[in-house]
């Protein structure tokens, strides 16, 4: 009997039309005559499952069930593809492993560590990892202007610390701009990560690890027609990606070897991503850790997977049943 995957998509952000394309994306990517693929949406109190004939049926939140003709259907596994809360921050994580069902990516405490951008950040310095000098604001915390040129600079980013997919991102040049800068920061979530400007080329490596085997993919450089890697870059074609990335190999051998190493370090689980800026010393800072990166056909990871000479559909069943068999 095939084993039935729920594909996870939706959530409470900004970012649920991302989840979405994110969702059918692994839905084209899993091959049917291995298993049994459902997309499961939640979307604020709504849970529902979405059949072949496109009728949604609720799902039961005491088993994550549905009853599919007078029979009760229980999943196997989760693939977790919400981009922000509750999906990504460890919410669903800790629900799941309550109710005792396996799922794609990392747990409760590398989930909740990486979605907090200064706290992943402040962590991994504290291994001698790179990153940008940064500045935590909370709702109703309120910082002058001149404390943000003197700790951390201008141009400088001001973001939602807990946001993605670039929603509320601005980049500062001016010291008239912060102000309104926090406040569309603010609008995202309920902290703001005020951030040093870093200079250099962008890229993001992708990786996952199974109890056989690890794969660091290729490394994709991330060129943005844009001011920055913003959502139209990311999402409406604005950008150049080039994979393998024009970089030095010894600086491509430093990145992979560097993202194998955040893995470990945060006990992540499943696919992530993690990106960097490298300086002109060709030192790479950190940016950010994505343990439930994107998966729309064109994002990086399926990218990464192709130029690696993979097929995407054999890294899925990897995600899969590497849980499966390891219970």
């Amino acid at each position: 009997m095939k084993k039935k995957i729920a594909i996870i998509a939706g959530g409470n952000s900004s970012e649920v039309i991302v989840s979405l394309k994110s969702a059918q994306g692994i839905y084209s990517f899993i091959d049917k005559k291995t298993y049994e693929v459902y997309i499961v949406t939640l979307i604020e109190k709504k849970w529902s499952v979405k059949l072949e004939d496109e009728t949604e049926v609720d799902i039961d939140k005491n088993d994550f069930s549905f009853i599919l003709n007078g029979e009760k259907i229980l999943f196997d596994f989760a693939y977790i593809t919400i981009h922000g809360t509750p999906g990504e921050n460890g919410i669903l994580q800790g629900y799941f492993d309550l109710i005792g069902l396996p799922y794609s990516c990392c747990g409760v405490l590398a989930a909740a560590i990486t979605f907090n951008k200064f706290t992943c950040n402040q962590y991994l310095k504290g291994f001698g990892i790179p990153v940008a000098p940064s500045i935590l604001l909370r709702k109703n915390e309120h910082i002058q202007n001149t404390v943000v040129v003197e700790k951390i600079g201008l141009p400088c980013f001001i973001k939602s610390n807990v946001g993605g997919s670039s929603f509320g991102v601005t980049k500062v040049k001016e010291e008239k701009q912060i102000q309104p800068a926090i406040e569309k920061a603010f609008a995202e979530g309920n902290e703001v990560i005020i951030e040093g400007f870093l200079q250099g080329t962008e890229v993001t490596c992708g990786m996952y690890k199974t109890h056989e085997k690890t794969q660091v993919f290729p490394i994709t450089e991330v060129v943005s027609a844009n001011e920055f890697f913003d959502f139209d870059a990311k999402y409406n074609g604005q950008v150049t990606e080039i994979t393998p990335a024009r970089i030095p190999q010894e600086v491509t051998n430093h990145i992979q070897q560097l993202t194998n190493q955040l893995y470990d370090i945060l006990g992540c689980k499943g696919i992530i991503r993690a990106d960097f800026i490298i300086n002109k010393q060709n030192v790479p800072y950190l940016l950010e850790v994505n343990t439930t990166p994107g998966m729309t056909p064109t994002s990086f990871i399926p990218q990464q997977v192709k130029a690696a000479g993979m097929a995407i559909s054999s890294v899925m069943e990897d995600i899969i049943e590497n849980k499966l068999n390891h219970l």
